[in-house]
This record gives C-alpha cells, sequence and structure tokens, in this order.
C-alpha cells in the first residue's frame, strides 16, 4: 500500500487493492514519510473505511488535530454500541462521536462540565441508548483517566439515537424535548404519573416520538379518518379533549395542523395509558 497523504505522524491515506482510500492509523506511522512511499504494515494499528465520501472527508478533517487515543476510544465505544443496540449506525456516528469525546475531554480538561436538562428524560425515552452511553463513561476513564459526570451519557447517547435515524439530521435532543412536552400535558389533563415500565406506557412513548419525527420533517398523516374521529369524540370525551390540547400545542410550537388521523391514534394512545385512572 502506498501513501497518498501524511495527516500526522500517527495517521495516513492510502488505498486498498480495489483503489478505494482508506485511513491507516498507527503509533509512527507517518514519521519522515512522504507521498507515494509504501506504508509500513507492521506500524498498522487501525483501519477505517468509510464508503460514503462526504463522512469520510470530516473525518479525515479531523483527525489532523485530534489525538490518535481519543479515536481509539470512540470507536471503542461505537463497536460496544452497535453490539448493544443491534441496529445499522450512520457512518456520521464515527464523526460526531469522535469529535464529541475529544471536545469534551478538552472541555474538562479546563474546568468546564455542562449539566443536560434532559437527562432523565433521555434515558427514558431512550433506555438502550442511555445504557451505552452509561458504559462510554467507564471506557473514557479507563482509557483517558478523564471522569465524566452522568449528564454525558445522556449526551453520548443522543449521539447513538441520531446515528439510527433513517433521515439525515440530528433530532434526537428534540424529539426529547417534544416527547416530554406532550407526556406532560398528559399528566397534567389527568393529574397523574404512568406507569413507566408497562406496555401501553412504552406504545404512547412509542407513538409520540415517531409522531415528533414527522413533525420536525414535516410529514403527515393522509386526513382520511374524519368519521372515525368523530365516533371517538362521543365515545372518549375526555382522551379526545387531551388530543385537542396537544394538537393546540403543537400548531402553536410549529405551525402544525394535526390530521383526524393523527388525533385517532392520539386519542386512542391516551386512551390506553389512562383506562385504569
Amino acid at each position: 500500500m502506498i501513501i497518498k497523504r501524511v495527516l500526522n505522524n500517527n495517521t495516513v491515506i492510502s488505498s486498498n487493492s480495489k483503489g478505494v482510500e482508506v485511513l491507516l492509523m498507527g503509533k509512527g506511522i507517518a514519521f519522515g514519510q512522504k507521498k507515494g512511499q509504501p506504508v509500513d504494515l507492521e506500524r498498522v494499528e487501525k483501519t477505517f473505511l468509510l464508503r460514503d465520501k462526504a463522512t469520510q472527508n470530516k473525518f479525515t478533517e479531523l483527525l489532523i488535530d485530534v489525538p490518535m487515543e481519543h479515536i481509539l476510544v470512540a470507536e471503542k465505544i461505537i463497536n460496544f454500541g452497535k453490539i448493544k443496540l443491534g441496529k445499522n449506525l450512520s457512518e456520521t456516528i464515527y464523526v460526531n462521536l469522535t469529535d464529541h469525546i475529544h471536545s469534551a475531554v478538552e472541555r474538562y480538561r479546563e474546568g468546564i462540565i455542562l449539566k443536560n436538562p434532559l437527562r432523565w428524560d433521555i434515558e427514558r425515552f431512550y433506555p438502550d441508548e442511555y445504557v451505552v452511553g452509561e458504559k462510554a463513561l467507564e471506557i473514557v476513564r479507563k482509557e483517558l483517566g478523564v471522569e465524566f459526570v452522568i449528564d454525558e451519557a445522556a449526551f453520548i447517547a443522543i449521539h447513538f439515537v441520531n446515528a439510527e435515524q433513517s433521515k439525515s439530521f440530528d433530532s434526537a435532543y428534540e424529539i426529547a424535548e417534544i416527547t416530554k412536552t406532550i407526556e406532560d400535558i398528559v399528566k397534567k389533563e389527568y393529574n397523574t404519573e404512568f406507569d413507566e415500565s408497562s406496555l401501553d406506557y412504552y406504545r404512547f412513548i412509542t407513538h409520540v416520538k415517531f409522531f415528533a419525527q414527522r413533525l420536525l420533517i414535516g410529514e403527515h398523516y393522509e386526513d382520511e379518518d374524519s368519521e372515525l374521529l368523530d365516533t371517538l369524540k362521543k365515545k372518549y370525551e375526555l382522551e379526545y379533549r387531551c388530543s385537542l390540547k396537544i394538537s393546540e400545542y403543537v400548531q402553536k410550537a410549529f405551525d402544525y395542523c394535526l390530521s383526524s388521523t393523527e388525533l385517532v391514534y392520539l386519542t386512542a394512545h391516551i386512551r390506553r395509558i389512562t383506562k385504569n385512572l
């Protein structure tokens, strides 16, 4: 393999047998080396192959300034996340999480520690991703000697939620805020708390999270359930009234008008979660 570009003493860009660019890392792998010279394969500790060109370009820029140990810690966290979540993750996780770990370590060394006001909600709404965030704190502590506060677990969890999204936008934090607001509307209307371990609660929160995702990208359900909605209005008057309060919040905050189908789903879910009160 021939060096195409030297990023720093520990990182070079080369190409594989198919001509695809790969990032090679290893202590001193590029020391005294220049473009066109062969790579010392015995020094290669890690190989990165990102298929998306734009993501690879961003990752390449990141590698110029980020210490190798931060990159390896981020990769270890990502590998744990892949196993724990069992989901396909966007390649952007390599850029976003590496940058976050590096920036957070730098912040901590300067004594700047950020609180996450949605930590409890992120833990509730994204429990599996939050576990990955907790594991990340353990990895950072062991590998880098930096003791992140628990709030950082929620920040890291959000990177994994975003990497799971089928659409490429960073929305998990906003989704958590919207979900919390809608849940609070229902709690206030019924003056109650919910059993967060129940299946009905899980279904309700899952529906609201997907609704929030559609809301942020402007997707609507077709307005084709007006007759069913008329029936639910009479049968579940309190639940429908609560749905209207959610509709008012969404209209005011996002200029988004709920269709009859969306109101039907909300009313049905609110009925399930409140039927035993």
